[in-house]
């Protein structure tokens, strides 16, 4: 009787555990499953699916290093051979880029893939420098995934604050988050290192207009428009505070933004657009 009973308990535990069509759930954002060997979803028409690693290269971004295809058989996944005059094959991902599976371990080894690829050593070099994890960090904030950003960045910072760009990559993520307290503290600190930066001002004044620090928005805003000479930056701050206005029912003001907006923008462009389109808005209060 008892080993009947261990009988059983052996062909449930490990008869019948490969890996079935419920195994795969693509539900993983491309960009939360880096550094993981990962599966895509076939369409009606493919038999089987494709499958590779993700990886984050510091120049080009996301990338999959394709690996193969892998078919759904009665012993688990089953790796289809890939064709050996075919060297590597990167693909960059985008926002466009389909939800992922991501490998477990009994899958990785019904594929026969080691737990992480020998090549990765290569784009991890200098992982722990400020340069790789402002890099890594820029890649995130990039595609929105802010909170991830957060990582490397909050890590760069602590060796080297000032660093070149990381201050605003790392406001940038804060005000993403709408934590504007904590952005307004890394760029009160990088404008006093560095005033003459003004994207530190642009992220300012949008850090104090979310928390009706009015004042000071404006007030931030003029200095950064005083000192940047990129008209399309201008034209942003502008339109940032011309929208605070017409939301506040000043017109005075919103008009003194509105005429600054339109200085500052290209003929038809989307800044402008806004601005007509709070003025049409406007006319039917």
């Amino acid at each position: 009787m008892r080993l009947i009973l261990l009988l059983s308990i052996f062909i449930s535990t490990f008869g019948f555990s490969q890996t079935t069509l419920d195994d795969l759930k693509f539900d993983t954002k491309y960009y939360e499953a880096t550094d993981k060997w990962v599966a895509f979803p076939k369409t009606e028409k493919d038999s089987t699916y494709s499958y590779g690693f993700i990886y984050l290269d510091m120049q080009a971004g996301f990338t999959l290093n394709y690996e193969a295809h892998f078919s759904i058989t009665e012993k688990g996944l089953e790796s289809t051979p890939r064709d050996s005059t075919i060297g590597s094959m990167k693909v960059r991902l985008t926002p466009k880029t389909s939800l992922v599976t991501v490998l477990n371990k009994k899958q990785i080894t019904e594929l026969n893939l080691p737990e992480t690829p020998d090549w990765l050593s290569i784009y991890k070099k200098g992982s722990n420098k400020v340069s790789y994890l402002k890099s890594i960090g820029y890649h995130y904030n990039h595609v929105g995934a802010c909170e991830l950003a957060l990582i490397p960045l909050n890590k760069a910072y602590k060796l080297e604050p000032h660093y070149k760009g990381l201050e605003f990559e790392l406001a940038y993520a804060y005000n993403a988050l709408k934590q504007f307290n904590r952005a307004i503290t890394i760029l009160d600190k990088a404008i006093e290192n560095n005033p003459k930066d003004f994207y530190f001002y642009r992220e300012l004044g949008y850090s104090h207009k979310n928390i009706n620090e009015i004042d000071k928005a404006e007030a931030t805003y003029k200095k950064g428009i005083k000192i940047s000479d990129n008209d399309f930056e201008k034209s942003e701050m502008a339109v940032n505070m011309a929208q605070v206005y017409f939301q506040l029912k000043n017109k005075k003001k919103f008009n003194e933004w509105a005429k600054l907006t339109r200085k500052y923008s290209k003929p038809n462009s989307q800044y402008t657009q806004y601005i007509d389109m709070f003025e049409k808005q406007w006319d039917k209060k």
